[in-house]
């Protein structure tokens, strides 16, 4: 049972942490895609485009150095590599909702696309949370226990047998 509530404790924190990144992440993305949209005279998927990737590169860093700060950092090329190729992906589908409601529905107001850049945001977030903890910043192995003699008596690496009443 111990072992149980201790992974799902650290899940949760882990959880907490992706989304205090990703909330801040989210302000980056939304707060660019909106000032894109005022300044010039792009359409709404590529002023969204180039916000997601202002906000994929704020996020990197707060994965790297906060959430998971505590994971394997030896192979960096390699993660970040499948970090650009799933954020890729995550940028398809977030963009992808806001250009079927754009272009399939019409709907195209400054409040609309803010709502489906938001809801697309959303959905392509539970795919980063899954890939990113999955393949790109991968959990170090756990550390066994160093083996040795232990103090009481027992035979090497095992606990004194105790006298149960």
């Amino acid at each position: 049972m111990e072992r149980g509530s201790t992974g799902l404790r650290r899940l949760c924190r882990e959880v907490a942490k992706f989304g205090a990144v990703g909330g801040a992440g989210v302000l980056v993305n939304l707060g660019v895609f909106n000032l894109v949209r005022q300044v010039t005279d792009l359409p709404v998927v590529r002023a969204s485009v180039i916000a997601t990737v202002v906000a994929i590169v704020f996020n990197y860093v707060g994965f790297r150095y906060f959430t998971y700060r505590d994971r394997d950092k030896s192979r960096r090329t390699r993660e970040m590599s499948l970090f650009l190729l799933f954020s890729a992906v995550g940028l398809v589908i977030e963009n992808g909702v806001l250009y079927t409601a754009t272009y399939g529905f019409g709907w195209d107001s400054p409040l609309q696309s803010n709502l489906f850049k938001f809801l697309g945001i959303g959905v392509a977030t539970l795919f980063r949370f899954w890939s990113y903890r999955s393949w790109v910043f991968r959990a170090l192995p756990v550390r066994e226990p160093a083996v040795g003699p232990v103090a009481g008596g027992g035979p090497r690496g095992t606990a004194p047998r105790q006298r149960v009443p």
